[in-house]
């Protein structure tokens, strides 16, 4: 008998269930927080604190265990490289729940599922960026040092500027659409 064997089905299948919760940890440990309904995280927080604790151990069988259910290397590596040392002082608690409100479609409560230690990623800055070019700042260096033209004072009387003129596309959105889509009338 099944007495009291309670778990939140999420009205899906079994294998629907399971790519619902997989796909949802992959997307927390990746960006480290998103935006869920709040049954969904319920669900999804066991499990990811179980694969963060697994990942403290750093063994190869724990490394095994978090890809029989994560399936992506890469993902297990960030598991266990970045995610797991943050959390090594820490017992338990790896994930919160916030409070959204409610989505306006279905009346859903709204969530954000995130890690409680969250790394900021730093903007890269290309190298073209970084690097000027000596020649490039000769010419920079030779236009400062030319005098600037004096600016004509203003006569009193107020000019108005046209404001600049835009131009317009040809066609509206999609265009020529409505013609490949307009209804040809035969004769009856």
């Amino acid at each position: 008998m099944r007495h009291k064997k309670a778990r939140n089905l999420l009205n899906r299948f079994t294998s629907w269930r399971r790519a619902t919760l997989i796909s949802l940890t992959k997307s927390l440990l990746l960006h480290q927080s998103i935006k869920t309904s709040i049954h969904k995280a319920k669900v999804v927080k066991p499990l990811v604190e179980k694969l963060i604790s697994q990942a403290k151990r750093n063994t190869l069988d724990a490394k095994r265990r978090a890809f029989r259910i994560l399936g992506d290397h890469a993902l297990v590596n960030l598991l266990f490289k970045e995610i797991a040392p943050r959390f090594s002082n820490k017992q338990g608690g790896y994930t919160r729940i916030i409070n959204l409100g409610v989505r306006r479609g279905d009346n859903a409560q709204l969530v954000i599922l995130e890690l409680t230690q969250i790394q900021k990623k730093e903007k890269k800055i290309h190298k073209k960026e970084k690097e000027v070019k000596p020649e490039e700042g000769k010419k920079t260096e030779e236009i400062k040092e030319k005098p600037s033209e004096e600016k004509k004072p203003q006569s009193p009387v107020a000019v108005k500027e046209k404001p600049p003129l835009t131009k317009k596309p040809s066609k509206k959105f999609l265009g020529g659409l409505k013609n490949i889509f307009k209804k040809e009338r035969g004769p009856l």
